[in-house]
Parts: structure tokens; sequence; C-alpha cells
């Protein structure tokens, strides 16, 4: 608890404000991107946005792993819940709006849906009735870990299936870095997946994007210590890999947790809501699992339909080329309790961060 104290101590946070605002001076405008929703928490929260240079603009990517399950995804669990089958599924997923309805919205009209922490909740429930059943399996790097471990030990029972929409950090970071409609001068990278996949998965980006990259945790020192690295590197001309969150993060990640995953799933191009088609970004259940897959067995087939409602601007946001205050819905027919899109549904959600702690404000900071 020592430790966290001094990740959130007022002086020290004042002083690495100071030491921005000294290199900022020499800069033209810089854009920084993170890919995490507990770093848009984070910075959101405690007003960093608010300490920064005008020059100096925090941008929230697609780091929301349920923001960016397509519409299409969400269909396939709903028509699965309507033909008797009971879903498990977690909370954020649960109102997530498919083409024309949620989890949520099904359950209202009698669907059998239920909402879990983690999988093992799904095993504890599942085994008092052992209804036919299928877990929504949503999430990032962080998630698919724990569920391959329990496939490849061979824990799940045949009459609990799994729909899998796992998305992988890594190759949307590649998407949106070679995108030329998206200008980034340097990225702060997730905490939490380079638990899994280590920093040095990120190395890619000073290597071939030629801008800087931090690995960074989530109290407030922990963000601006990341935006101070990343603008000496812009100023001195040396971009690289840092490793601002050694204390959690090693250079290989989790190597037990990756074996997991290789051994149960594989890459394919995968659909991201509001995105579009990304390479290698997708895990699939590998063929000596497909008793287990829930496409494969029931035959799930939906039609394609809109991924948002008119005028909202998920995919804008999603992609850090808008926010949230850009959207024409949010916080009139977009609100936390009324959600038009998935942005404003998930508490790692942009649009839902926004709205529930104002990172639309700046605060007026007077130094002591």
């Amino acid at each position: 608890m020592e430790i966290l104290r001094k990740f959130r101590d007022r002086k020290l946070i004042q002083a690495v404000s100071k030491s921005i605002e000294k290199i900022a001076k020499k800069l033209d405008y810089v854009r920084i991107m993170h890919v995490c929703g507990t770093h848009e928490h984070t910075i959101t929260f405690f007003g960093l946005r608010s300490l920064l240079p005008d020059n100096v603009e925090l941008i929230a990517g697609p780091g929301c792993p349920v923001c960016i399950v397509p519409a299409r995804e969400v269909d396939e669990a709903i028509e699965i819940v309507f033909s008797g089958i009971r879903v498990y599924t977690y909370g954020d997923m649960y109102r997530v709006p498919g083409t024309k309805m949620s989890l949520a919205d099904a359950r209202s009209e009698g669907a059998d849906v239920k909402v879990v922490y983690g999988f093992n909740d799904a095993i504890r429930l599942h085994m008092k009735d052992r209804k036919k059943s299928v877990f929504f399996a949503v999430g990032f790097e962080t998630t698919a870990p724990t569920l391959a471990a329990f496939i490849s030990r061979r824990l799940i029972p045949d009459d609990l299936m799994i729909l899998p929409s796992f998305r992988l950090t890594v190759p949307i970071m590649k998407y949106i870095l070679s995108s030329f409609d998206i200008n980034i001068d340097g990225i702060i990278c997730p905490g939490h997946v380079s638990t899994i996949v280590g920093a040095s998965a990120w190395s890619f980006i000073p290597r071939i994007s030629g801008i800087p990259a931090v690995v960074a945790g989530f109290e407030p020192l922990d963000v601006m210590l990341a935006v101070f690295s990343i603008l000496k590197m812009i100023l001195e001309g040396k971009p690289r890999l840092v490793n601002e969150y050694s204390r959690a993060v090693s250079w290989r990640g989790n190597i037990t947790a990756k074996r997991y995953v290789r051994e149960v799933f594989y890459r394919a191009d995968g659909e991201w809501r509001g995105i579009g088609r990304v390479k290698r970004s997708r895990l699939l259940l590998r063929k000596r699992f497909k008793h287990l897959d829930a496409r494969s067995r029931l035959s799930v087939s939906v039609d394609t339909g809109p991924e948002f409602k008119p005028g909202c601007r998920c995919a804008d946001i999603i992609l850090g080329k808008a926010k949230p205050t850009d959207c024409p819905l949010f916080m009139r027919a977009c609100t936390p309790d009324r959600p038009q899109g998935p942005c404003m549904v998930s508490s790692e959600g942009t649009c839902s961060i926004w709205a529930k702690y104002g990172g639309y404000e700046r605060i007026q900071w007077h130094y002591d």
C-alpha cells in the first residue's frame, strides 16, 4: 500500500507535470494513444488531461474488449439463447446491442441469460443443473488464458459449449499504425495485456513505425511518467520501447499462459466492430476442441446487419478519430442508463468513462 500511495502522491505528480510542460514547449502538437480502458479510467477519473500542456493530447484507442465485439457475434449469442439454450456472459457484454437487441433485451423476453464474473462462475452454476449451455467468451489476451487452461486440462463438461469472441491487441495496433488517416506520435501500451504478452510484443512500434512506446501501469504517476518518457524520446529523436511497468510486466510475459492459448486456439482474421477485418486478430478453437465450439455444434447462422444506430460515432471513438463529445448522441439520446452504442455500455468504454467522470472538462490547476 505504501508503494501505491507514492504512485498517487500529489507532489510527485506535480513535479512530473512540470517536467512535461518544459519538454512540451520545445515540441509541436503531440498525440499519444493508449489502448486500455483502465488507462482511460485513470486519465479521466484523476483529471490527468488537465495536468498536460495544450499541445499534448491523450487519445483513447480500441482498449475496450466489449466495445469491439461485432454485432453479428452478439446476434449469434441471441440466436442461441432463443433456441432454448442457456447463455453465460459478463455483465458488460450483457447490455451490448446486437443488430436488433442485446442479451439483456433477450432476457427480458424470457430467454435464459446468466451474468457471471468469470468462467469459474459459469462452471459452478452449470454444474448445479447441467442444462445445455454456452459461455459467450469475450476479451483480449488477458481473458483467453483462463479459458484455455480449463479446456486444455479437460475440465469442461461436454454440455457446456464455448462461443469464442476473443480479439488480440497487438494486431490491432499494427493495423492502426499502418493507417494513413490516424496520426499518432507515441503509444502507451496496455499494462494488463502486457503481463501476458510481455513488453517485447510491442517492440515493433519503434522499429517499424518509428515512434516511442511505453508499457505503463494504472496509477496516475504511471501514466504521467509514460507521457514524460514519450515526450523525452520525441525531443531526442530516439524512439524506443520502455517498460515503465516492470513491477508487473516482464520482457517475455507469462510463458505458461501463452502456451495454453497456443495449444487451444489458433489465430484467424477477425472483424472488429466499427473497424473492419484485421489480420490474425481473432482466436478460434482448434479442431481437436471443436466439440466445445458452439458455432460448429449448433450450426449458428445469422444475417449481417448494422453495427451502430444512426448518428452513433462509436466507430470513430474506438479508433481515436473522435472524442465522445463529438458524437451528437453523447449525453443526449445516449447515456449510461440508456446506452445507444457499445462505448457507453461497458465500464471500459470511453463514452461511459467520460459520462461518469467528465473527461471532456479541463480543470484549472494551480501549483503551490
